[in-house]
């Protein structure tokens, strides 16, 4: 490639939360480097990072009961629930410093106090859910979780739940007031338009159909507006944060570290109630357990969430099958991403995931009537009327060549970096946008790993917690629930130091 256009400092590809939170992160760091954004859709926060392409959860493990896994000898690991609620905290830090330092105006525009439940139905369930609860509630972290196996006081807790359901049936939930729901697209569009006043070239409508490294270790990337027009920009250091479209990028790149890598497309479908007398009956994200053989971003939740400033309800996900990597995708996407170096990783996943093929193929032909069925476990008088369905965004999941063997199937978040620290990619799903902190932070510290000692007293600035573990350090924890309680808007769900309740 020739005829440069621009040479900056930093390119983003994709205009989503991670971008977002790099670019932000990065300009409060250096705020010298010059950085230019490329989203080849008409807006920010468009694709996976929409809020109506994700649950907004606010994933912090409180109600996620995938996180927990019970052992063999029936104790229940929450090893990953701490992992992530850690990762959680440091994202809320970063959007109260944001807040406290009037980089965001108004926190209510994109995050709102929000009760996190877990609700199991059947003997086995609830006596897993109460083991849970134990083993959560004698961390710091979850101090504040309340369990009952009690009709009246889930009566009072999820009264829509409740409501017309066989008194036979045994039902437990547990419940934390500190739970939030975040409108991560809201979000992202705010952080862009403080990039855009810091001075950040952001580029919509240009796609990138290309790169490759320059004699002198910068990246040369060929990128095509709206008009056709080919133009050429260089940066000494490239995130590629395009969502489901990342993994093409990353494979234009030519990095090693970037082979023997594919994905797989998961879509979902949610129910959302149009009855505002439904919806004003339910105030909590109350999620379930998923299914034998489903993916673990399909474990069912019924959740409140604010969309501009309105309060919504919905149901799901189904998960179901396109072969896009992203919404506004290609139908040949999964296709072109095979390789001749990924091609035995590909094919191995496939024969190792034939349960999960056929339960998306399953629920890509459920009829409304049957998904209807599945919002009736949680809601037993729920009318067909009131709910309509919506696509929500597309996830590729992550296959790679583990110690498990070739062609794992990864259900998390995968950062790829170049040795050299040049170029990263972020791929995968859930949890995502709720720990975009923490990945992103991870990011820098491979790729700029001799700036990191320089730039840590302004990043424990921002994130107080930064570097260190909340769960061994119960003082700071308080304090940063407090302080995060307090710029965010959240304050009257601060947590009580020794609350712990249960009601049986």
């Amino acid at each position: 490639m020739s005829n440069i256009q621009s040479k900056t400092d930093v390119i983003l590809i994709g205009a989503g939360i991670m971008s977002a939170t790099l670019g932000t992160l990065l300009k409060e760091l250096v705020p010298e480097w010059k950085i230019s954004v490329f989203e080849k859709l008409e807006n920010a926060g468009e694709e996976s990072s929409n809020e109506w392409n994700n649950a907004g959860t606010g994933h912090a493990a409180l109600c996620e009961l995938n996180y927990t896994t019970e052992k063999s000898d029936g104790s229940i690991d929450i090893s990953k629930a701490i992992k992530i609620n850690e990762q959680f905290q440091l994202s809320m830090q970063f959007w109260s410093y944001l807040v406290n330092s009037k980089l965001i105006r108004d926190p209510q525009d994109f995050i709102m106090p929000l009760p996190h439940m877990s609700m199991v139905l059947g003997d086995k369930n609830v006596a897993f859910l109460k083991k849970r609860f134990e083993a959560m509630t004698a961390n710091p972290l979850f101090h504040g979780m309340e369990f009952s196996d009690d009709p009246k006081k889930l009566m009072e807790w999820i009264p829509l739940i409740l409501q017309d359901r066989p008194a036979s049936e045994p039902i437990a939930a547990t419940k934390i007031d500190t739970g939030t729901d975040v409108n991560f697209g809201a979000l992202t569009r705010i952080l862009f338009d403080h990039l855009k006043r810091k001075g950040v070239e952001i580029n919509y409508k240009h796609s990138v159909d290309n790169m490759k490294r320059a004699a002198d270790g910068s990246w040369e990337l060929k990128i095509r507006n709206d008009k056709g027009i080919v133009e050429r920009h260089a940066a000494k250091f490239v995130f590629i944060g395009g969502g489901g479209g990342s993994l093409h990028l990353l494979q234009k790149s030519g990095i090693p570290e970037g082979k023997h890598i594919g994905g797989f497309p998961v879509s979902g479908i949610f129910m959302v109630c149009n009855n505002p007398e439904v919806v004003a009956q339910h105030h909590a994200k109350v999620y379930g357990k998923a299914k034998v053989g489903a993916p673990p971003m399909s474990v069912p939740h019924l959740d409140t969430r604010f969309i501009d400033n309105k309060k919504s309800l919905l149901f799901g996900p189904f998960a179901g099958f396109s072969p896009k990597f992203l919404k506004t995708g290609s139908v040949f996407d999964l296709v072109t991403s095979v390789k001749p170096n990924n091609l035995v990783t590909m094919l191995s996943a496939g024969a190792k995931n034939m349960a999960l093929t056929k339960y998306l193929i399953e629920q890509v032909m459920l009829s409304k009537e049957k998904r209807m069925e599945e919002l009736r476990e949680f809601i037993p008088n729920a009318k067909t009327a009131d709910w309509d369905l919506v696509v929500a965004g597309q996830r590729v999941q992550v296959i790679k060549d583990t110690a498990d063997g070739k062609g794992t199937l990864q259900f998390g978040t995968e950062v790829i970096t170049a040795a050299d620290g040049s170029i990263a990619a972020l791929l995968g799903a859930s949890p995502g946008a709720s720990t975009a902190v923490h990945v992103m932070l991870e990011v820098m510290q491979k790729c700029f790993p001799q700036r990191m000692k320089a730039w840590e007293p302004k990043i424990k600035e921002m994130i107080p917690s930064y570097g260190v573990s909340l769960k061994d350090n119960e003082t700071l924890l308080h304090e940063i629930h407090a302080s995060t309680a307090s710029a965010l808007g959240l304050s009257d769900s601060a947590p009580h130091a020794s609350r712990r309740s249960v009601s049986v």
